[in-house]
C-alpha cells in the first residue's frame, strides 16, 4: 500500500514541477504516513472501519455460537457508542457492501432508532431527525405499539423493517461514532513508529542513489573534468624577476 502511494506521490510531484523532487517526496510521504498512523477512529482494541465522517464497528461475535441479540443487549455491546444510524443512500450501501466481510449469510442489523413520545415520531439516538429511510415498502406499516417499535436493516437488500424492541431478536450489531480530532492525537506504538522511520530512511537512501546515478549519467565526463588536476600559477624566482625588470628598464628610451 505504501509503495502504491509512493508512486502516486512521485507522479504528483512531476506534474507540479517540484524543484527538489527527492525532498518533496520525503516530506509528502511523511505526512501521509503520519495520517495513516493517527487515524480518527477510537483506539480501544476493537476493529473500527472509517467511512465519511464516522467510524463503524461490526460486532462479529464468537464463531461457534448462534448470534442473537436483543435491542438492549445490542446497545450494551456498543459500550458507550451508538447503534448504527443511516443518514444517506451512500451510507446504507456502505453497510451492505461491507457486511459480507464480517458475516456470512443473511443478517438483520439493529438500527439506533426509537420512538420519541414528545414528537410522536421516530428519531435516531442523539435526537437527530430521521431524514432518510429505506423501508421494505413505499411506506412503513406496522401493527406494533409505537413505543415498542424499533427498526432492523437487512444486510442483503439494505431494506428496513419495523420490529419489536422488546420481543424480537436480531443477529447483527453495528456500533457507530463520529471521527474525533482528539483521537487523531494519540501516539502510535513505538514498534510502528520505528518501522515508519526505517521505511523513510530506506526511501531517502534509495532516492539519493538514484539521483546520483542520474546526475552522473547526464553530465558524463563533466564530473571527471571538474576534478582534473590544475597546477598552481608558477611564480618566478627572485633573481629571474630582477633580470626581467632590468631588461624592461634598459629598453626604455
Amino acid at each position: 500500500m505504501i509503495f502504491l502511494s509512493s508512486l502516486t506521490v512521485m507522479e504528483s510531484l512531476r506534474k507540479t514541477h517540484c524543484p527538489r523532487p527527492v525532498l518533496c517526496f520525503v516530506f509528502v510521504l511523511c505526512v501521509q504516513l503520519q495520517l495513516c498512523l493517527t487515524g480518527d477512529c477510537p483506539a480501544d482494541g476493537r476493529t473500527w472501519v472509517p467511512y465519511g465522517d464516522s467510524c463503524y464497528h461490526f460486532v462479529h461475535g464468537e464463531e461457534d455460537k448462534v448470534k442473537i441479540y436483543s435491542f438492549d443487549r445490542a446497545k450494551t455491546l456498543c459500550q458507550g457508542f451508538e447503534l448504527l444510524t443511516i443518514q444517506s443512500t451512500e451510507e446504507n450501501d456502505f453497510v451492505i457492501k461491507y457486511s459480507p466481510e464480517v458475516w456470512k449469510g443473511l443478517v438483520n442489523v439493529w438500527l439506533g432508532m426509537y420512538y420519541d413520545t414528545n414528537s410522536e415520531d421516530m428519531k435516531w439516538f442523539g435526537d437527530s431527525p430521521v431524514q432518510f429511510t429505506n423501508w421494505e415498502d413505499s411506506s412503513s406499516p406496522s401493527d406494533l405499539v409505537p413505543m415498542d417499535t424499533c427498526v432492523a436493516l437487512n444486510s442483503k437488500t439494505g431494506k428496513w423493517e419495523n420490529v419489536s424492541c422488546l420481543d424480537d431478536l436480531e443477529n447483527g450489531v453495528i456500533c457507530e461514532t463520529n471521527q474525533k480530532a482528539e483521537e487523531a492525537k494519540q501516539k502510535p506504538s513505538p514498534l510502528l513508529s520505528a518501522l515508519v522511520i526505517l521505511s523513510v530512511l530506506a526511501i531517502v537512501g534509495v532516492s539519493a542513489v538514484i539521483w546520483f546515478l542520474h546526475q552522473k549519467h547526464s553530465l558524463g565526463s563533466t564530473i571527471v573534468t571538474a576534478f582534473e588536476y590544475h597546477p598552481p600559477f608558477r611564480v618566478l624566482d627572485t633573481d629571474q624577476s630582477c633580470l626581467v625588470e632590468a631588461e624592461e628598464t634598459d629598453s626604455v628610451p
